[in-house]
């Protein structure tokens, strides 16, 4: 079974792979928000000092531990030490649950790309062009099929030929137009403030909710506890410097939420006069208050358009890292082929997608936890499931098969010059860490405390 399994052509292939699973809507509609809303320059300083230590460790342990292994999450486990096999089948359930809603979402972004692309500038920005389409029932389905069939196509054409290859040509465009439209929303008139409070620290404005929301922020933007730093490091070929690819997947993904963040805070700084409390959260920020920014800007149509497109290229090159660590899952799992572990992931994520979209419509009324669907779906994926799934693996990595099982594993291909950071993080650090994220967390959901 090892000796059939894929492997990225190189290491350039397994960043760029992972960095577009890295690279998702989190970057894009949660970052800006979370920057504005707790100190600008402060939550970017804070941000960059976790992603260095933090994200370093936990996304280090998890792709060794598929490279060590050349299995999935649940095989990965579950060949180290059988009585840890349950930590795999947690991590396992995260992107089986995510990748149904996320492409909800997904069809959500290649509607107003279509909307922008032909001009409906003016439709797209109305108050309650957004609520509702996505309250209908056959138009919302039939975009979340189209982004399903686009994602269920590369990871049919295999790890080197279809997503290694993909990735290689969106994550160049993904960057281009990131910064394009970055550069030009800091020259829209009234910007200016808006870019200076996000990239000029304020220590007055630091709290114990800046570190807590770059945590989380942190936590989710690098596909950590999702098992596909595990799948995409069990295709990674064993002469690769697994340290050097881990620090430029941080490089990627912290690059495109700077940009995304100055994409975003100047633009609507602009447009509400300099107040960052105007800049809310999720699909909100994306398909009601950035329609109203693009419909005030010259040129708003084309500049519209190319960011639907970015984002959808965001969306898609996660969706396809989610998907194949689903089919990676199954096959390992079950003995599939890749084409038959696709089809039924296809099939799978489409049927299990139906609660999250008619949610907002003809299922409304249920209400599982006093939340829509896909709420509900994302609230136990990312504040329970993730959480706990990367504390288990902090203490099967630091106390089960030990630190220097990792440390080995890396020092095949190179010196591992940040060992020691490695080691303190994943032991002592990264598990306090979790733990505050998975209370706050929960005690944000309760309305208790609030990210």
């Amino acid at each position: 079974m090892d000796t059939k399994r894929s492997h990225f052509s190189g290491r350039i292939g397994f960043v760029l792979a992972t960095a577009g699973s890295a690279v998702g809507l989190g970057n894009i509609w949660r970052f800006p928000y979370l920057a504005a809303q707790y100190g600008g320059g402060i939550f970017l300083f804070v941000y960059l000092i976790l992603v260095v230590t933090f994200g370093f460790a936990l996304a280090l342990g998890e792709a060794a531990l598929g490279r060590k292994t050349g299995l999935s999450a649940i095989g990965a486990f579950r060949k180290l030490n059988k009585k840890y096999a349950f930590i795999g089948y947690i991590g396992a359930l995260v992107p089986i649950i995510i990748l149904p809603y996320y492409s909800v979402i997904g069809g959500w972004v290649m509607k107003y790309l279509t909307v922008f692309a032909t001009g409906q500038t003016t439709l797209a920005a109305n108050d309650t062009f957004f609520s509702t389409f996505i309250a209908q029932t056959a138009e919302p389905i039939f975009w979340l099929g189209m982004f399903i069939l686009i994602t269920t196509l590369v990871v049919f054409l295999g790890v080197e030929k279809g997503i290694e290859k993909v990735s290689k040509i969106l994550m160049p465009l993904l960057v281009v137009l990131t910064v394009g439209i970055a550069v030009y929303s800091v020259t829209l008139p009234g910007s200016w403030d808006g870019f200076l409070y996000y990239v000029t620290p304020d220590f007055s404005r630091f709290s114990l909710k800046t570190v807590v929301g770059a945590m989380g922020q942190l936590f989710y933007s690098m596909s950590i506890a999702m098992g596909i730093m595990i799948t995409y490091g069990s295709y990674m070929r064993k002469e690769d410097d697994l340290e050097k690819s881990i620090s430029q997947i941080e490089f990627f993904d912290t690059g495109i939420a700077f940009f995304s963040g100055m994409m975003i805070i100047p633009a609507v700084f602009a447009f509400s006069g300099g107040d960052a409390s105007s800049i809310n959260a999720g699909p909100g920020l994306m398909f009601m208050t950035l329609p109203k920014v693009f419909a005030s800007m010259p040129f708003g149509s084309i500049i519209g358009a190319l960011f639907f497109l970015l984002v959808l290229f965001a969306a898609l090159t996660s969706s396809i890292s989610l998907m194949e660590t689903v089919v990676s899952i199954f096959c390992d799992k079950f003995k599939w082929s890749r084409k038959v572990g696709t089809i039924v992931v296809f099939l799978f994520t489409l049927i299990i997608a139906l609660p999250s979209s008619l949610g907002f419509g003809i299922w409304s009324a249920i209400q599982p936890l006093n939340m829509s669907f896909l709420d509900f779906f994302d609230f136990i994926s990312n504040s329970i499931l993730m959480p706990i799934a990367a504390l288990l693996t902090c203490l099967f990595i630091g106390y089960i098969i030990k630190p220097k099982a990792i440390v080995d594993e890396i020092t095949q291909s190179s010196e591992f010059k940040r060992k020691n950071l490695f080691i303190v993080m994943i032991k002592y650090i990264a598990p306090i860490f979790i733990l505050i994220i998975l209370i706050s967390s929960i005690l944000g959901t309760l309305g208790i405390f609030t990210i």
